[in-house]
């Protein structure tokens, strides 16, 4: 974010457009793209998908004006909600039921290292490319396709060649027939309609909006903050910076899954919320020292907080959940609204304040804690254990 503001001369709010650009594809896409891959099959849908995103990285590698920018991010956005969409009924097929929380996690994991090591990429790439001659050739490829010396977009010429070998993986794949269950399937008009009626819909929609509108607040916009307020150099210390808080992020999905079977998933979320506004003040009003440990620290203890909010959700309707979860995947759109929210604040009052924003998204994901009240209660050693105590109970002779 600290090298595109450069580059363009762009102002925060201006600069936000780029983030709002991407995921309000998510908001727009996510209902329509379980329709059309239904009726389209997973294996077509995704060649239409990663055709979108090898089309949207080349526009803005071909011409890389800001404008432009807005318009790549917003196809490579659509392909993403597309993927997005059939990944998990593709996954369940192809493991295997029972092996399907496993590769849950196993994706979250891949997901998190690919965010962990995308930013130590990126500075490897502007580092090579300011030599006259790199010694590695893949870099010396990029740098002859790299247009009016910005160093940076070869990032996109990378992101080019990654979804073409997708694409020709795609050929060579024999994909599963996969067959939906009710609860996967995108429901009719009137089934949406219903669902919208409902408070508890909106209320945890919000939460989905709130969650993504955080977390990407923090990914896009903690670099450019201490580059302002601590003169951190963006494509090392800010990349650290970025690469930490989503490497922790994953280490605390993992551990995630340990405390999920010791608490309440409610008393979870609260504690996380608790945890991540106590990061955010330190980063926020800390030194530079206390800032660049506080960011990537944020990414740990709001780890949990997607993944909850999204179960509370289901656990809360007794029907329709393939519609409630295209309703709830609309919500990442709030990745394009909260930070587009704080860097017209950040214009008007300056980026530490305009972050401030956060605690009200962070207030609220604490309310859905306290109203959620779910049909079926995340399963923890203690409950599990009174279950079976009960159970015994009443096979005993009287």
């Amino acid at each position: 974010m600290p090298i595109i503001i450069e580059t363009y001369g762009l102002s925060l709010t201006m600069a936000a457009f780029l983030p709002f650009s991407f995921f309000l594809a998510y908001g727009i896409m996510s209902v329509p793209a379980g329709i059309m891959i239904e009726r389209l099959g997973e294996k077509k849908s995704m060649y239409v998908a990663f055709t979108l995103n090898l089309t949207g990285a080349l526009l803005f590698a071909f011409n890389p004006q800001y404008g432009m920018a807005l318009a790549s991010l917003f196809i490579i956005g659509i392909g993403m909600a597309m993927l997005q969409v059939i990944i998990n009924p593709l996954m369940r097929t192809a493991g295997g039921e029972e092996n399907f929380a496993f590769f849950s996690v196993m994706s979250q994991l891949v997901f998190g290292l690919a965010s962990f090591v995308s930013p130590f990429v990126f500075s490897y790439l502007i580092k090579e490319l300011a030599m006259p001659r790199a010694g590695n050739p893949l870099v010396n490829i990029l740098g002859g396709l790299v247009r009016n010396g910005m160093h940076w977009t070869a990032l996109y010429w990378l992101f080019g060649f990654i979804f073409i070998v997708m694409l020709v993986l795609l050929a060579l794949i024999k994909m599963p027939r996969v067959e939906l269950k009710e609860d996967e399937k995108s429901g009719a008009a009137s089934v949406y309609i219903e669902l919208l009626k409902k408070r508890d819909v909106w209320i945890f929609f919000l939460g989905i909006v709130a969650y993504v509108g955080t977390e990407q607040s923090l990914a896009n916009w903690m670099s450019e903050f201490l580059k302002r307020y601590h003169g951190v150099d963006p494509s090392s210390g800010g990349a650290d910076s970025v690469a930490s808080f989503w490497g922790l992020m994953t280490v605390g999905c993992m551990l995630g899954l340990l405390v999920l079977k010791l608490w309440d998933s409610r008393v979870v979320l609260k504690v996380a919320v608790v945890l991540s506004a106590i990061a955010l003040s330190i980063a926020l009003f800390g030194s530079k020292s206390l800032s660049l440990w506080a960011f990537p620290a944020a990414g740990f203890t709001i780890s949990v907080i997607f993944s909850i909010i999204f179960s509370l959700a289901l656990n809360s309707v007794s029907s329709h959940h393939g519609s409630f979860s295209g309703i709830l995947c609309s919500g990442i759109f709030g990745g394009a609204l909260v930070p587009f929210i704080v860097g017209t604040l950040g214009d008007a009052i300056g980026l530490r304040y305009a972050m401030m924003f956060l605690y009200v998204t962070l207030a609220y994901i604490f309310f859905i804690a306290a109203y959620a009240k779910p049909l079926v209660n995340n399963k923890t050693i203690s409950r599990k254990k009174n279950t079976v105590e009960e159970r015994e109970q009443l096979i005993q002779p009287s």
